[in-house]
């Protein structure tokens, strides 16, 4: 990629991620660190939460706005969040396709379920088996 004094120049950086997220993989520790860094990554490719530090893959107020951008995100999230119920009915308010890259407990969950259709009907899809092998469920859910 490029040499480090550009890896470590945030305004070439940002201008990088702009054009593919995943070039935060090669920016400087301290720019995977920096929240508006990461989230034009984020906001070009989800999956650059991937090279986010562990601190902002932890932070709740962080990942629901890169979810906002990209629902995808959320599978690079801290597992913590991905398991946290009232998070997650956050995350897919925003991007019904995150449903896809939360805790599979939550994905069994009815209200997370219904709330992910709400914002996009292809949630169901990525919804536990049980939830879509159930009648009342699914009719339920695209009534939406």
């Amino acid at each position: 990629f490029a040499a480090d004094v550009l890896r470590a120049d945030r305004d070439f950086v940002l201008q990088a991620v702009a054009q593919d997220g995943s070039a935060l993989y090669y920016a400087d520790d301290v720019l995977r660190a920096d929240r508006e860094v990461v989230l034009q990554a984020a906001a070009q490719d989800g999956s650059a939460l991937y090279y986010a530090d562990d601190v902002l893959r932890a932070d709740r107020d962080f990942v629901l706005q890169a979810v906002a951008q990209d629902g995808s995100a959320l599978y690079y999230a801290d597992d913590v969040l991905r398991a946290d119920r009232d998070f997650v009915l956050q995350a897919v308010a925003q991007d019904g396709s995150a449903l896809y890259y939360a805790d599979d407990v939550l994905r069994a969950d009815r209200e997370v379920v219904l709330q992910a259709v709400a914002q996009n009907c292809s949630a169901l899809y990525y919804a536990d088996d049980v939830l879509r092998a159930d009648r009342d469920f699914v009719l339920q859910a695209v009534a939406h």
